[in-house]
């Protein structure tokens, strides 16, 4: 994908060193939260690179306002919690793994996990140090550090996402960068103990001891009937990859979702006098990470297909003049391929369109979503499957110049929470294959709002980590916060 948004994901990690400390940065808030920088002088949190300040952050380095960042994403989790003992986190700036088109921009966990301590609310289970703490009223191993964090340093250089650079502003106004509070915010969700200690590719507890973590306790596979705390490795591993089955069963998640996610479908319901055997179907859509949000109402036009290649490929470039002359106050049907939607659906735009259907170019289905980004875009845009494409474009061969009688509605169809099963249970991400450091520890891309805690950025997100915005709360309070 040419997408920056959808292909920059975070992960998370079980850390296994406990680190010496360095100089703290203290958050004041219900739970103290420390910040240790580990990076060596001139690079990372110390780069001394000169800085314009940006967005609310007054940092005059490129390092101070990374520091700056962390230490108001660290406020907003400390004015969120509350525990008698002070969180420290050990941070550093590393060259983690990256591409032209793709980078982990973070990775971060607990240092430790602890089970059996004094108040603990189940036995035989392990909690996240921070967590472990909290409940304790003390610091279970003054020692050490109770979150590890890492993020990327390379990200906007030539080979690392170039264009889209790590945004230190704290008005979530990245354009086309990557805004560092929402990664920092789900990077110390992790370590927090937004995870689970389960190997979800082998099914094993940690260390194979039998126990499991306190997030399995909620992890519910809907076939087997069964939490992962109560189900064996090989049915463990099974859910993992269930993609649809593997949901959050806490109560207070599942109480907040209908005030969070969205009712109803990314679909495209088709119609016309030109429909012929279409008429009335309603097509599965992916939806795009940019452009306007899809609507009950949705957006209705006849389709017209972009059939002259600009650019390198269809809609690569600003469209041929029959193409504009088609599409204008239409729905342009765009295949897939050459150039990033985002590309595709500013130049659909910008000839008139109001709205964007891209047909896959490759077999499959469901649908993916489109990722990339482009504030200028404000039309709708999905994805359509290739058997869909290419029925739709079957019925537009006897169309005219500027109508085709084979009428869209982009919108959101039916009664289901985006992100949700049957019951209103969040489903988890379970992608098949296994995607090590993403699977199950965090909330399924299907949510709708986009939720914090899911496995790639994207470009909606605040800076809330509750209710009607978000359900990493609800989630913390399940478990223990």
């Amino acid at each position: 994908m040419s997408s920056s948004k959808h292909v920059a994901t975070w992960r998370a990690a079980l850390a296994a060193l406990t680190l010496g400390l360095a100089a703290a940065a203290p958050s004041q808030a219900a739970v103290s939260i420390v910040i240790n920088n580990l990076d060596p002088a001139g690079v990372g949190f110390n780069d001394p690179t000169p800085a314009a300040p940006v967005g609310g952050n007054p940092g005059t380095t490129v390092g101070a306002q990374r520091l700056f960042a962390f230490t108001y994403a660290a406020n907003i989790w400390g004015a969120t919690l509350t525990s008698s003992v002070p969180i420290v986190i050990n941070a550093t700036f590393e060259a983690l793994t990256c591409t032209a088109t793709s980078a982990v921009l973070g990775s971060a966990g607990t240092t430790q996990v602890f089970r059996d301590f004094a108040g603990a609310p189940r036995a035989g289970t392990w909690y996240s140090f921070a967590l472990a703490n909290k409940i304790a009223g003390s610091d279970l191993d003054p020692t050490s550090a109770h979150i590890r964090a890492r993020f990327n340093r390379n990200l906007g250089t030539a080979g690392c996402l170039p264009a889209s650079p790590w945004y230190y502003g704290l008005d979530g106004n990245e354009g086309a960068g990557i805004d560092f509070v929402a990664v920092l915010m789900h990077e110390m969700g992790h370590g927090l103990g937004f995870q689970t200690f389960t190997n979800g590719s082998t099914g094993l507890t940690l260390g194979d001891l039998g126990f499991p973590a306190v997030w399995d306790h909620y992890l519910l596979d809907t076939v087997t009937g069964k939490t992962w705390a109560n189900s064996t490795p090989a049915e463990r591993v099974a859910s993992a990859i269930s993609v649809n089955n593997l949901v959050w069963s806490g109560p207070l998640v599942t109480a907040a979702v209908p005030s969070v996610l969205r009712v109803g479908d990314p679909r495209v319901a088709i119609s016309g006098p030109a429909s012929g055997p279409l008429n009335g179907a309603i097509l599965l859509a992916g939806e795009a990470s940019f452009g306007a949000t899809l609507t009950n109402a949705g957006v209705s036009a006849d389709v017209m297909p972009v059939v002259t290649p600009t650019g390198g490929g269809p809609g690569c470039g600003p469209l041929a003049a029959n193409d504009a002359r088609a599409v204008a106050g239409r729905i342009a049907l765009i295949d897939r391929g050459v150039c990033g939607f985002a590309i595709k659906v500013k130049n659909a735009q910008n000839a008139g369109a109001i709205g964007v259907l891209i047909a896959d170019n490759v077999a499959g289905s469901p649908p993916p979503g489109l990722g990339g980004s482009d504030p200028t875009i404000t039309i709708p845009a999905v994805r359509i499957t290739l058997a869909d494409g290419n029925a739709i474009k079957a019925r537009l061969a006897t169309r005219s110049r500027t109508a085709s009688g084979v009428v869209a509605r982009i919108g959101l169809i039916g009664t289901n929470i985006a992100g949700a099963d049957s019951s209103g249970r969040i489903k988890m991400y379970a992608p098949n294959p296994f995607s090590g450091g993403s699977s199950v520890s965090h909330y399924d891309t299907t949510a709708q709002r986009n939720q914090l805690m899911e496995p790639a950025i994207n470009g909606d997100l605040t800076q809330s980590v509750t209710p009607p915005i978000d359900l990493t709360l609800p989630l913390f309070q399940d478990i223990g916060w």
